[in-house]
């Protein structure tokens, strides 16, 4: 990557000096196949095991909470139930979270039984299991929205519209980003594609590349990229520190979308269903502290706290609080604010109409690699094979709180109508 400096005219000296200190550390996050050409490469890269050996993989039988986890607010349930001694008020023993630096290095700790509890992004668990045979179950969501849509103010963008010609990161091809990017382009006539940097774009293309999150904000701010759409806390670190600007939130155009879930191996869960409850216990606790202290919950993971995440507090602070509709006005990154959602909110139930649109849409999103495998899958199969409801389930009537998350509906809790506004 070239010297952030250059074409970075608008970053003061504080921010230049960051970016430039976090650019180097980026060697130690994301770098591995999926930093290279995403998940897509991954899958057939022989990095985890074949199906039939994945599928004889046994978990543990042992009862200590193992946590492996990214550096990111997607992670945030796991860690507060960790910091605040939610598993131990369980009765259950846990190590100290394992921070871990790319999602292969995560998927290979889950599948090697070093990690019995993780998030992984959602479409992670529907190739595990579908084309690894691996045992693994989505247990809950590990939280709503918590993305969005970055631009470079070099770039001109007001617009969905105006990303015509532009070069575009996204963190994964398989990713919710990638599956709600392609979404919104579609729906203004524009065309995905995935060329070399270098190549010319007709004018209604807009070219997709891979980039690990840390690359994202530098590469803005050299105006190598002219977009990007990722998890929090880059989309505010490109905001704060890369001169960038809000184009669109995803949850403002997916209402209360799942990203992240917490995953387990079907093979522990069945074997000791009480340590399973007790753990999705202390996880529907997080939830409902982590949605009503959101603002106490960024100082914790914070490099300022107890140092989970890598970021500053106030870094983190706006990637779980700041959603409001003058601040966002221009571009119009929030257009329904009638929905009452949060820029990251904490719901732990997998409604299984998200699943079902999920696969989809994975089958009409362009990515890079095999997608044999999706084009096999039905979706209300995967709905009721892949997730686990009973545990989350019982640990949301035992414990209240949840019902504040945006979108709850007392008349039916359980189920929702899946609503898509690009």
């Amino acid at each position: 990557m070239k010297n952030i400096n250059e074409n970075s005219d608008n970053l003061n000296e504080e921010e230049l000096d960051y970016l430039q200190k976090y650019e180097m550390s980026r060697r130690d996050f994301f770098m591995d196949a999926l930093a290279v050409g995403g998940l897509a490469a991954m899958f057939g890269s022989g990095l985890l095991a074949s199906g039939n050996a994945m599928a004889g993989i046994q978990a543990p039988e042992d009862e200590v909470v193992r946590i492996g986890y990214l550096p990111i607010t997607d992670a945030t349930v796991l860690l507060v139930a960790h910091a605040k001694g939610f598993f131990e008020e369980e009765g259950l023993k846990t190590e100290k979270p394992t921070l871990i630096r790319g999602w292969s290095p995560l998927i290979e700790g889950f599948a090697a039984n070093k990690f019995n509890l993780v998030h992984f992004l959602k479409p992670i668990p529907i190739w595990m299991r579908y084309n690894n045979n691996f045992p693994v179950k989505i247990m809950s969501w590990a939280h709503l929205n918590g993305s969005g849509i970055v631009v470079g103010k070099h770039s001109n963008v007001e617009s969905f519209a105006d990303l015509a010609g532009k070069q575009v990161a996204v963190p994964y091809w398989y990713s919710m980003h990638n599956i709600v990017l392609q979404m919104g382009l579609r729906h203004v006539g524009l065309e995905p594609v995935i060329k070399p940097q270098n190549e010319e774009l007709k004018p209604n293309e807009v070219n997709l590349q891979i980039m690990p999150p840390p690359d994202m904000p530098p590469a803005l701010a050299a105006r190598k990229i002219d977009a990007f759409i990722v998890a929090e806390p880059f989309n505010a670190a490109g905001e704060m520190l890369a001169g960038g600007k809000m184009l669109r939130f995803t949850g403002d155009m997916w209402r209360n979308h799942p990203c992240c879930v917490v995953c387990m191996n079907e093979n522990q869960v069945n074997a000791n269903p009480e340590w399973t409850q007790k753990v999705m216990n202390a996880i529907v606790k997080a939830q409902v502290y982590a949605q009503q202290n959101k603002k106490e919950v960024a100082h914790l993971l914070s490099r300022d706290g107890e140092q989970y995440l890598p970021m500053k507090a106030k870094v983190i602070e706006r990637a779980m609080t700041l959603y409001d509709d003058d601040t966002y006005s221009t571009p119009d990154a929030i257009q329904h604010p009638e929905w009452g959602s949060g820029r990251i909110d904490f719901q732990p139930w997998p409604f299984p109409s998200a699943t079902k649109l999920i696969v989809n849409e994975l089958k009409n999103t362009l990515v890079s690699g095999d997608t044999t495998f999706l084009q096999k899958l039905d979706a209300d199969f995967v709905a009721n094979d892949l997730v686990d409801y009973k545990f989350v389930k019982a640990a949301m009537e035992k414990h209240g709180g949840w019902e504040n998350a945006p979108g709850f509906n007392a008349e039916d809790p359980f189920n929702r109508e899946e609503m898509i506004k690009l």
